[in-house]
């Protein structure tokens, strides 16, 4: 597994030099940094970072609405195509919020017509879409790619090796529980994983609800190769707190 975090989660509300905030996260063992502000690409690439994400689009206004097709599809095309010349990996796509009667089976069918040709065009940059799972229940209501059944039938639909979910088992762990049994069913359509203590988004600790550690265990018996981007806001300094979440998944303990 190789290990990310994200920009905006472990600096929000502090001041910190850009350069050297990167440079001590790549000391505490992350290997890539995800939703890096574009100014920064050059400092991240340059001290050995990957850049592992950007998003892609409006969380709000996603794929599951045909009227906003071709506006999305616009800006996710020039999104991969930034991705690719930048050297980032993945570009984050969503359902977006749900609209008149919020039906699931036509909302599923107008994310595989509008993202189809997405990853057509992902496949031919190099570049991978990820379609977020997100929780309704506290930080985006209406979100309705909030259930892994919703993304994962959005996935087989495309069929495209370039269109994985982004597994967020924090967003997951409100609106579903059963963190284990979800992931060994849908494994094969997992291409990338957050992490962030549930309820309040904070450190991997035991102040939160879900076994991280146990997570990390089941991820490697596995055998995931993939990223794990960890997604929580500090409550302390965050360099420590990364190095601690770093060291978890380094070293989980072993899960059947």
């Amino acid at each position: 597994m190789r290990q990310s975090f994200t920009w905006w989660s472990f600096t929000m509300g502090r001041d910190v030099e850009p350069e050297a905030f990167l440079r001590d996260a790549a000391g505490a063992g992350a290997q890539g940094v995800e939703m890096l502000p574009q100014a920064h690409w050059p400092i991240a690439r340059d001290l050995g970072l990957e850049l592992v994400t950007v998003t892609g689009h409006k969380l709000e206004e996603g794929f599951n609405d045909p009227a906003r097709h071709e506006g999305l599809q616009g800006d996710v095309r020039r999104m991969i195509d930034t991705a690719a010349e930048g050297g980032a990996l993945a570009v984050i796509v969503f359902a977006g919020n749900r609209f008149g009667d919020g039906d699931d089976d036509r909302a599923i069918a107008a994310c595989v017509e509008g993202l189809a040709p997405m990853a057509a065009h992902a496949h031919g940059a190099g570049v991978r879409l990820l379609i977020e799972l997100l929780n309704s229940k506290v930080d985006h209501p209406g979100q309705q790619c909030d259930r892994t059944a919703f993304g994962a039938q959005v996935v087989r639909g495309v069929g495209s090796p370039a269109l994985k979910l982004l597994y967020d088992g924090y967003h997951m762990q409100l609106m579903e529980g059963d963190l284990s049994r979800t992931i060994k069913a849908n494994f094969d359509l997992i291409g990338h994983v957050h992490t962030a203590g549930a309820p309040g988004r904070r450190d991997l600790d035991d102040r939160q609800e879900i076994n991280w550690r146990g997570v990390a265990g089941l991820l490697c018996h596995l055998g995931y190769d993939q990223w794990v981007g960890h997604e929580f806001i500090p409550r302390g300094e965050p360099i420590a707190a990364l190095k601690e979440a770093v060291a978890l998944f380094d070293a989980p303990g072993r899960e059947a």
